[in-house]
């Protein structure tokens, strides 16, 4: 380290987010090592046999995925923001909603729903004199199936970036189109789509990256992904170095999807002119209204509405012991793990944030950049590239201690959750730094000037002027980061301390035994949680979008 590098505050804080950002890159790059050493025989039977099959369904799920999400959520967008049909004020939020509900969730509500015993085709079977074999009912424990519960979960994440695209884009480009003749069809597709193809492709790659970090839904419906490949060279074959490999040709994907992406974004060029005029929406009347209406409530009523009825109908059918002691546990392990991974995570962001604001460096750039990476990074990913090294440090430490002071460590990393915390911070920092960027970002440079002139330095204005100011900001990064981590499943399953269960490891559990009932409880609490901020804030969204557009308020103008 050159001399005097660490005699200036602000090169304090520089070298102090590096460190932060190499602890957060480590695990990432533990896992991309694996590309590049050979594998041994255990690995080249796995290459021969089951990788074909990984890659041909990992890219069947994307595609059925990515096609989905896309007709779904810019439908519903374009509905939402260009037509006036009856119940869009609260559509335009509550199409949001499925955010908030695990597709691991899904899949166990719609197979009791779904399955031959279920209610459906109990009905079925009834109604028509019909027995086992009379009838076709497609399975939905399928590829199919899977692919159904992902864009019934996922869609969200176009719509709300197609909608805001749609929203944002001038009147007068629509105004241009009808002056050329185009009918609305025309417009929507000549015009409109072709402006929100960025938001659309940004939406599309989160969906796909979500899709490519599940474990529950694939393992559960028995779909052969590279998720579902790592736990079994894991936990099944005891191969953990092929189990790394695979986790590396999934990172793989994950950069491809970052890096086609952020291609496709470089090539678009669109030049939006400012919306000056009254923005008009099609009012749609009779059975044009309906239809909107039903294509915008089908995704919320399947993605939302009818699982959360059947998680509610199976978990009062759950015994006394639904919400019982083993419960209550579970909650308790549940909330300690998010609570704790959510102040940490806060900190964190808050002092990348700040670093990055003060020292103006491309390094303090760079680490928050970085720091964004883990949330595109799957679950099951960051978990074996956590276990490796931590488990070498432990083995390490204990030896050490053995040889030197007779003493029996233990584990004391892998032993507790501070090695899945730390594999949470990878994972989810990314969500908290956003939020409080944004924040900070609205915090004037006038408040440092004042402070400085009053002798505070970088800490303390930050402690006394900043965080203050930032409080809604960091309440809302905590409560992200709280609800991601009661729903995540795979580095949780992986990593989690001997006998230390959480909601959401017990909910798989139970749907794995066919305990469908039971598992209800577990994924009620899970979905409860993520619903009440996911409701405040897409129904804040919307309001502060109202706001915005006071000066020129919409108008509804005859199909």
């Amino acid at each position: 380290m050159p001399p005097g590098l660490l005699s200036h505050p602000h090169r304090r804080w520089t070298v102090a987010a590096l460190a932060i950002g190499a602890l957060l890159a480590l695990p990432i790059g533990v896992v991309a090592m694996n590309l590049f050493t050979p594998g041994g025989e255990a690995w080249t039977h796995l290459a021969s046999t089951v990788l074909p099959r990984y890659v041909r369904t990992t890219l069947a799920l994307l595609a059925g995925v990515l096609v989905g999400v896309v007709v779904v959520g810019v439908a519903s967008a374009w509905l939402v923001a260009a037509c006036e049909f009856p119940g869009r004020r609260i559509l335009e939020w509550a199409l949001l909603l499925p955010l908030a509900m695990p597709a691991y969730v899904m899949a166990y509500a719609y197979t009791d729903f779904l399955q031959f015993a279920g209610p459906v085709q109990t009905m079925l079977r009834t109604t028509f004199g019909w027995s086992a074999g009379d009838y076709f009912f497609p399975d939905v424990r399928s590829l199919g199936g899977a692919i159904a519960m992902f864009v019934c979960v996922l869609y969200p994440y176009v719509y709300l970036l197609a909608r805001v695209a749609f929203i944002e884009q001038s009147p007068s480009l629509a105004e241009a189109g009808r002056t050329l003749g185009l009918s609305a069809w025309s417009t929507f597709f000549r015009v409109s789509l072709p402006m929100a193809r960025p938001a659309i492709a940004a939406g599309a790659s989160l969906a796909l990256m979500e899709t490519l970090a599940d474990f529950g839904t694939v393992s559960y419906f028995g779909v052969q992904t590279f998720t579902t490949g790592i736990f079994r060279a894991w936990l099944s074959m005891g191969e953990p170095a092929s189990a790394a490999k695979l986790a590396a040709i999934l990172l793989a994907f994950v950069f491809a999807i970052v890096a086609l992406e952020r291609w496709a974004r470089q090539r678009a060029r669109f030049h939006e002119l400012a919306g000056t005029g009254r923005r008009e929406r099609v009012l749609l009347r009779g059975w044009r209204a309906a239809a909107a209406s039903v294509a915008c409530g089908l995704p919320l009523a399947v993605g939302f509405l009818l699982p959360a009825l059947l998680l509610v109908k199976m978990s009062l059918g759950g015994g006394d012991q639904a919400f019982g002691e083993r419960f209550a546990r579970l909650a308790v392990n549940s909330v300690t793990l998010a609570a704790v991974t959510a102040a940490a995570a806060v900190a964190l962001a808050l002092f990348l944030a700040y670093a990055a604001r003060i020292t103006r460096s491309p390094v303090s750039a760079f680490v928050n950049r970085v720091a964004g990476l883990g949330y595109a990074i799957p679950g099951a990913v960051i978990a074996i590239g956590v276990l490796i090294p931590a488990a070498r440090l432990d083995n390490f430490i204990a030896d050490a201690a053995q040889a030197t002071f007779g003493w029996s460590m233990g584990l004391l990393f892998t032993g507790g959750i501070v090695a899945l915390v730390y594999a949470y911070l990878i994972r989810f920092l990314a969500v908290a730094l956003q939020t409080v960027e944004a924040g900070l970002a609205q915090v004037t440079p006038s408040m440092e000037d004042a402070a400085r002139s009053l002798g505070l330095g970088a800490s303390e204005t930050l402690a006394r002027v900043h965080a203050p100011i930032l409080r809604s900001s960091l309440v809302t990064a905590a409560l992200l980061v709280f609800v991601d981590v009661m729903k995540e499943l795979p580095a949780t399953f992986v990593m989690r301390p001997f006998n230390f269960d959480t909601l959401a490891v017990q909910a798989y559990n139970l749907a794995a035994d066919e305990r469908l009932a039971e598992a209800s409880t577990a994924s009620l609490a899970i979905v409860a949680v993520g619903l009440v901020p996911l409701v405040l804030a897409s129904r804040r969204l919307v309001r502060r979008e109202e706001k915005a557009r006071g000066a020129f308020p919409t108008r509804a103008v005859q199909a």
